[in-house]
């Protein structure tokens, strides 16, 4: 498996976290793993709800201090 896609989000508000991650989805190869750095706890609910209406899987979702890491498989 090759290395995730950093998608770098921290202190940035949403939609912008989310809106990054629809650039990476669109640049990334299928089946690409993508994971995105955020410090707004927004990014809990509004990744995985992106996702939902775009058909993508979260894979992990987890909180690390006070940043938030979202695994999105492409």
């Amino acid at each position: 498996m090759s290395e995730p896609i950093i998608v770098d989000a921290r202190r940035l508000l949403c939609p912008l976290p989310v809106i990054r991650l629809q650039q990476a989805v669109k640049k990334a190869p299928k089946g690409s793993l993508i994971r995105v750095l955020a410090t707004d706890p927004g990014v809990q609910n509004d990744i995985p709800a992106w996702c939902r209406v775009h058909q993508l899987q979260v894979v992990r979702l987890e909180q690390i201090d006070r940043e938030w890491v979202v695994e999105v498989q492409a």
